[in-house]
């Protein structure tokens, strides 16, 4: 798609501004496009959070004037939303984050642009937010990284800026800093799985992104922190017996959950393909299980998890029988085909998870054991295991916690490689048609 005229004599009025010389003509382009891409791509960040915190807020709403509404709205809306979203816009389905993987593979290729064009971002935010007003287990980090990968794409083909790996990359790392309000976590989230050959150019350009982005974000939201703060540390004879035991359950969990994923996204067995061989229809049955969950959790499994996983930071209690239930509201969700995230709902469902651990060690810290379940159950998922502290450490701002939470990333990835071989991003970014790159 060709930008509008008048953006793109903008785009050349910017480079004779900054432009000195002819030989830092490109230069000057890149650096411009990478500033205004990230306090783009901030903001937008920024209204899609509160978009989604009223989506949630509505359907919170609508369920405390019907309780049993969700039986037949939320089935519905699953429907209604992978529909359009196999029929018009299917670059859209899904988390966003393989998306930006597969694009990264080719930057110039059409099908990469395709993946994360406006149009695709723009439908992104609306469906996600219908999945989470019909209260679906969906987070909002993987549809941000698509949607900030997008905008600072545009922004380069604007000011005709080649396009590169890097320029993805720094979109997504800046989309995952700007979502969390995590800097730290959006460089190592660029490193770990966004790019599959980091150069220096690479980094500068992602620190950059993530700098700006978050420099937005906090100065129109200000300084705080997702989840809560944990300031409590554990002893090291907890450390030594806690962290094995979350990095095996959450890592045999987050495992269970990748495999149950990717086989349904490649259908290898018949009777996967017959239950996914009518999309709509499935999908609204995956809507009447998220349903059917939260109606009988009184609420705890509606939507991202955020305000359980926060009461469980802070040491409150929540039902032992939590995790469970969001595991399978996150899975049915996931499994619909519908547009949204698996970051929150996984960090909620590892909140689960240390919280059935709590009564093994009752003279521990029972916010500190939450954390070691959220960082075994979300390397067991996502199979980034530095990410996943970084995140959980800024989110928390338990930094006491680091070296306990490292123990438990490291024995999460080895017991989830054992579950499922393959990285859940990697496996469904195949599935997004980018040829692979040519190799002289």
């Amino acid at each position: 798609m060709t930008p509008p005229l008048f953006l793109t004599r903008l785009g050349d009025r910017i480079t004779r501004t900054f432009a000195v010389e002819p030989g830092t003509v490109d230069t000057v382009r890149r650096r411009v496009a990478t500033g205004i891409g990230a306090v783009v791509l901030g903001l937008v960040a920024l209204a899609f959070a509160k978009g989604g915190d009223l989506a949630r807020a509505g359907f919170a709403q609508i369920v405390h004037a019907a309780p049993y509404a969700p039986l037949l709205l939320t089935p519905a809306m699953f429907a209604g939303v992978v529909w359009l979203t196999r029929r018009y816009v299917p670059e859209a389905r899904g988390s966003g984050i393989p998306q930006v993987m597969a694009a990264a593979r080719v930057p110039d290729a059409p099908e990469s642009q395709k993946l994360v064009s406006v149009r695709a971002a723009a439908a992104k935010i609306g469906l996600t937010l219908g999945i989470l007003l019909a209260g679906g287990s969906a987070g909002r980090e993987g549809p941000t990284v698509q949607l900030s990968a997008a905008v600072m794409v545009a922004v380069h083909r604007v000011l005709r800026v080649p396009l590169s790996a890097g320029v993805y990359i720094a979109g997504g790392a800046a989309g995952v800093a700007a979502a969390f309000n995590t800097p730290l976590a959006g460089v190592a989230f660029a490193i770990e799985e966004l790019a599959a050959a980091y150069e220096q150019r690479v980094a500068i350009l992602v620190m950059g992104a993530v700098m700006i982005a978050g420099m937005v974000s906090l100065g129109v939201a200000g300084d705080y922190v997702y989840f809560g703060e944990m300031h409590k540390t554990l002893a090291l004879r907890a450390v030594v017996l806690a962290a094995p035991a979350a990095g095996i359950v959450g890592g045999i969990a987050g495992g269970l959950f990748s495999r149950l994923v990717l086989g349904f996204a490649t259908g290898h067995k018949r009777w996967q393909r017959r239950l996914t061989s009518r999309p709509v229809v499935f999908a609204a049955l995956c809507g009447l299980a998220v349903a059917v969950l939260g109606i009988v959790s009184g609420g705890l499994t509606w939507g991202t998890g955020y305000d359980a996983t926060k009461m469980l930071v802070e040491g409150h209690g929540q039902p032992l029988w939590f995790g469970v239930a969001k595991f399978g509201a996150s899975l049915a969700t996931t499994l619909s085909g519908a547009p949204g995230g698996v970051f929150a709902p996984s960090l909620a469902v590892g909140a689960g998870v240390g919280n059935l651990l709590t009564p093994l060690f009752p003279d521990d810290p029972a916010g500190a054991i939450v954390l070691l379940g959220m960082t075994g159950y979300f390397v067991g998922v996502v199979r980034a295991p530095l990410t996943a502290v970084i995140i959980i450490t800024e989110t928390t701002a338990s930094r006491g916690m680091i070296l306990p939470l490292f123990f438990t990333a490291l024995i999460a990835e080895v017991a989830s490689t054992l579950v499922c071989r393959e990285r859940l991003y990697h496996g469904l970014s195949r599935a997004f048609g980018v040829p692979a790159p040519h190799t002289p």
